[in-house]
């Protein structure tokens, strides 16, 4: 059987595919004019299959996405054809977490600018007088894997943890954090991080009516996707001061050309590099490999 990858995956996870299966790689661009030889695709977000790319897929019988999300995958056209459609829902879970946790100690002690300031030959202590993590309360919005581990980090540094039931995974109790709702959390928390899967729901769920329920000088992340958060309304509510800071790595259009939050000095920009580390990209690779291994019976 044969398989092919659009996008990057670890050296060990191919390794593993070789041993079983006929492997071609090759770039996101190349995948409906290849799919049709294909028993499997394995992508992460940035190659589409869309419904016309399932559609010359003949043989396809599996999808893997080594990743979280399925946004970039129809799920529907898939389902049509009765094709397996698998993830690695955990594997990053860690990665994405720690993401989280480290924008909030460089939103809090404006780090970014800290650096710059030095770099120029400055020496502003005063300008650059920050805000402790502990004791503040970080409002986490969808408490699945991977809000579980960014809830267990924050309460090990000593904040105050609410989250919202929506999206609350069966299973994931965690001591020590309560449960409100959205309007609850957006009013009560003084960080709040978004952690959904981007949906019907879920698309603009953080616009300008959400955000100026927010503290004023407050602090919103955002590692989930892109489309969640209004970036116009974010961008006027970070000029304006109404929010202190943001940390976002995920974008409505990837990458954010001419995006207006590039202007602005309280934000902190990332690459979607959520999932990006050593070892979550090492078990996602794993378990994508050995998920599609195990649907296609080898």
């Amino acid at each position: 059987m044969k398989v092919l990858i659009c996008d990057p995956i670890s050296d060990g996870a191919i390794e593993l595919l070789k041993s079983k299966l006929d492997v071609e790689i090759k770039g996101s661009r190349d995948v409906g004019e290849l799919i049709e030889d294909f028993d499997a695709v394995i992508v992460r977000s940035a190659t589409k299959i869309t419904a016309s790319v399932i559609e010359k897929g003949k043989k396809l019988k599996v999808i893997g996405r080594a990743g979280v999300g399925l946004d970039n995958i129809d799920i529907e056209a898939a389902r049509k054809r009765s094709i397996k459609v698998i993830n690695t829902p955990r594997a990053t879970s860690r990665s994405v977490a720690e993401l989280v946790i480290a924008m909030i100690f460089a939103l809090s002690r404006d780090l970014v600018n800290a650096t710059a300031s030095v770099k120029e030959g400055k020496w502003e202590k005063k300008r650059f007088e920050g805000r402790e993590v502990k004791g503040k309360t970080l409002g986490i919005i969808g408490l699945g894997g991977i809000g579980c581990e960014i809830a267990e980090a924050a309460l090990g540094i000593g904040m105050n943890v609410i989250a919202t039931r929506a999206h609350l995974e069966i299973g994931c109790q965690i001591e020590g954090v309560k449960i409100v709702s959205l309007e609850d959390l957006l009013s009560g928390a003084d960080i709040v991080s978004i952690n959904v899967p981007l949906d019907s729901v879920t698309r603009g769920m953080i616009g300008k009516k959400e955000i100026d329920r927010m503290k004023s000088g407050a602090i919103l992340i955002n590692c989930a996707r892109g489309g969640i958060v209004d970036e116009k309304a974010l961008y006027e509510a970070l000029k304006s001061n109404k929010l202190a800071g943001a940390g976002i790595d995920v974008y409505e259009s990837e990458p954010p050309k001419n995006s207006p939050l590039l202007t602005l000095n309280n934000i902190v920009l990332t690459p979607h590099i959520g999932g990006q580390t050593i070892e979550g990209q090492e078990r996602c690779g794993m378990e994508i490999a050995r998920k599609v291994m195990e649907a296609l019976g080898v």
